[in-house]
């Protein structure tokens, strides 16, 4: 039986947010929300109903997700950090990191991965 997890997406590139979208749609998953900022993240954690994450590591205008990092692993929930090579805060160095481009198959791993 296939478990259904509820994934939040931090992603400040439209596009890029509605390509994970359909990516975890068609791996069965369902979205628990997407979000662009740092507040709109940690509103979603605060919130509840997320089984796991995307975070984009670097979001516009030079922000960092380290904040919503922070408070998943706080709450125990698992996630994957999305970056195009940039650097991995000491504290996260042992999450698993799907790599930009995004395909659909480096999706899927990095979710296996949690």
């Amino acid at each position: 039986m296939t478990d259904t997890r509820r994934i939040l997406i931090v992603e400040d590139e439209p596009l890029i947010a509605m390509m994970l979208e359909d990516f975890l749609d068609i791996l069965g998953k369902e979205v628990a929300g997407t979000a662009e900022t740092v507040q709109s993240a940690l509103d979603c954690v605060a919130k509840g109903g997320i089984d796991a994450a995307i975070l984009d590591v670097n979001l516009r205008g030079g922000e960092k997700s380290w904040p919503v990092a922070d408070a998943l692993a706080d709450k125990g929930i698992p996630f994957v950090l999305a970056t195009g090579g940039d650097v991995v805060a000491d504290a996260h160095q042992a999450r698993p990191v799907l790599a930009k481009p995004f395909t659909m198959d480096g999706v899927e791993k990095a979710l296996g991965a949690l």
